[in-house]
């Protein structure tokens, strides 16, 4: 009888319930939604721990000293008397070439890249909350897998980062016997755990999450407004069928 009255009344005319006012619809599912939070959660604290400049601390001439990938709190300059006083403040360096090794200019770009990668996917993901079929489920394991190489590149960027330890400038801070993986008096900030600890958990959870995120393709809408009017589609097909 739907069949009938399809081909024998213009669809046009077919009633299609309208949505609420105020009602929001979401591409995500509930484990999508937990998802999102997760995803900006280790985008935003990976992020911020890679413009931080407390991924290392140590002291030089007895003031504390704090440095990231690309910058650093604390550092000498030749005063009066061609003798060396702490400027107290934090910078980033002049160039990138300043950056003390090349093991930290490395850490410095794959780190970036990973950041940035998170933060897109974070975005997109909170995006599917608020619109509906943004977010597939074939498109959220798409986005699962680049999670996993933000992470992975965070990941690299963290293992790099001791290979710096070496050079003089870090040397100086650390009481003359660093070396690579070797602090000497210096030891690791929570800057570096905490970039560490969200790309593993972007790998690991949010990829895994991402699987389940999105909905499945919803069927065409005219046929998915019959199924739901069925009392309403019979009282016009009778009208449609009376002489």
């Amino acid at each position: 009888m739907i069949t009938f009255y399809i081909w024998c009344c213009d669809p046009t005319h077919l009633p299609i319930p309208a949505e609420k006012p105020g009602t929001m619809r979401s591409s995500l599912t509930l484990v999508g939604t937990l998802w999102a939070f997760l995803s900006l959660v280790t985008a935003v604290a990976s992020s911020t721990s890679y413009f931080l400049p407390y991924w290392l601390f140590g002291f030089q001439l007895g003031k504390p000293v704090s440095f990231s990938t690309f910058r650093r709190c604390n550092y000498p300059v030749r005063g009066e008397g061609h003798s060396l006083i702490m400027v107290e403040e934090c910078g980033r360096y002049a160039s990138f070439s300043a950056i003390p090794s090349l093991a930290w200019q490395m850490c410095t770009v794959v780190t970036g890249a990973g950041c940035a990668l998170l933060l897109l996917v974070a975005l997109a993901a909170v995006l599917g909350c608020c619109m509906e079929e943004l977010i597939s489920r074939m498109m959220g394991r798409c986005m699962g897998a680049a999670q996993f190489v933000g992470g992975l590149l965070i990941s690299s960027g963290c293992a790099l980062y001791p290979l710096g330890w070496n050079s003089p400038e870090i040397m100086q801070t650390c009481g003359n016997v660093s070396n690579q993986f070797q602090l000497g008096t210096c030891r690791l900030g929570w800057a570096y755990y905490c970039a560490g600890g969200g790309a593993a958990a972007a790998m690991l959870i949010c990829t895994w999450l991402s699987c389940f995120a999105g909905r499945n393709p919803k069927p065409v809408m005219l046929v998915e407004s019959i199924m739901r009017n069925t009392n309403s589609y019979a009282m016009e097909l009778d009208h449609c069928l009376k002489p």
